[in-house]
């Protein structure tokens, strides 16, 4: 019997996680959320880590337009907590497996980011999850996995394709950029992948260090927007491409958020699908949890 934490359990992506680890046989896992564990306390993170062999570190500070005016606050959860988990990772025996993002590069690739491409976040946000990439990596070279990801969508939260079709029924029409290029991912889907990667991690078939937990191909937020609409019986041309100019920010975003997937090979795993069929999954789980009444 496996022993899992999940820090960040309330979370969006938490709790699909929770909800794929219950359902495996041979492992048992302990979710928590903000209120139950707080990262950027290191006595509490310590006593949290001990008893368990896999820590899954799904917490953080999500606004990125607020970091840049609260910078050294977003650090401490960004930065910080993910040193403290590896720090008791480290004492008590465990792995690791820290979420990250795209937001780490500059975003100006004319093709994909591999794993050891060269870092130079834009904003305050990628800053802090950079911070905590290398505390991982630093205190735990053997047992920390970094694991970024991008674009996330998902039932438990907030997000740009429920955002969009929730619109979809007050508005005829929307604007949404078009010079932007991603890879929308679901949240269950990067679960499991999580869930496999730390599998593989105690077995000793993943060796330690970076991993790009994205969907496969590109698209653009538009592109994305007109494909959910699509999905859901809606008309896409009801969708009209737009500028990022037209939407100015606090914090600069990256214009090329693709990223690169070869280091799966290292884990004997194949790349995440591609994020058109993901979403198709998706759509109907998206729509029941919007649509459900309250509980």
């Amino acid at each position: 019997m496996s022993r899992w934490l999940v820090a960040g359990a309330g979370g969006m992506l938490g709790r699909d996680l929770v909800e794929v680890l219950a359902g495996t046989p041979g492992l048992a896992v302990t979710g928590l959320p903000r209120a139950g564990l707080d990262v950027t306390d290191a006595a509490a993170a310590d006593a949290a880590v001990a008893g368990h062999d896999v820590v899954v570190n799904a917490a953080g500070w999500t606004d990125v337009d607020g970091a840049e005016s609260a910078e050294a606050a977003a650090t401490r959860v960004n930065g910080d907590g993910p040193r403290h988990l590896a720090a008791a990772c480290a004492r008590h025996g465990a792995v690791l497996l820290h979420v990250s993002t795209d937001y780490v590069f500059a975003g100006d690739a004319a093709r994909p980011y591999p794993e050891d491409a060269p870092t130079a976040p834009l904003n305050a946000y990628g800053r802090g999850k950079l911070a905590g990439e290398r505390a991982v990596r630093e205190l735990l070279p053997e047992r920390g996995f970094v694991v970024r990801t991008a674009w996330l969508y998902g039932a438990h939260g907030r997000n740009f394709v429920t955002t969009m079709l929730g619109l979809a029924r007050q508005r005829e029409t929307l604007d949404v950029v078009d010079d932007q290029v991603g890879q929308p991912t679901w949240t269950r889907a990067l679960a499991v992948r999580l869930a496999g990667l730390g599998d593989a991690a105690l077995a000793g078939r993943a060796p330690a260090g970076v991993y790009h937990a994205t969907a496969s191909g590109q698209v653009s937020w538009c592109g994305l927007a007109r494909a959910a609409f699509a999905l859901s019986g809606l008309d896409p041309d009801r969708v009209r491409p737009t500028t990022s100019r037209q939407f100015p920010r606090p914090a600069p975003r990256p214009s090329y958020s693709v990223l690169g997937h070869a280091g799966w090979a290292r884990a004997g795993m194949a790349p995440m699908d591609n994020w058109h069929a993901e979403l198709a999954a998706a759509i109907p789980v998206l729509t029941a949890a919007t649509t459900a009444p309250p509980t």
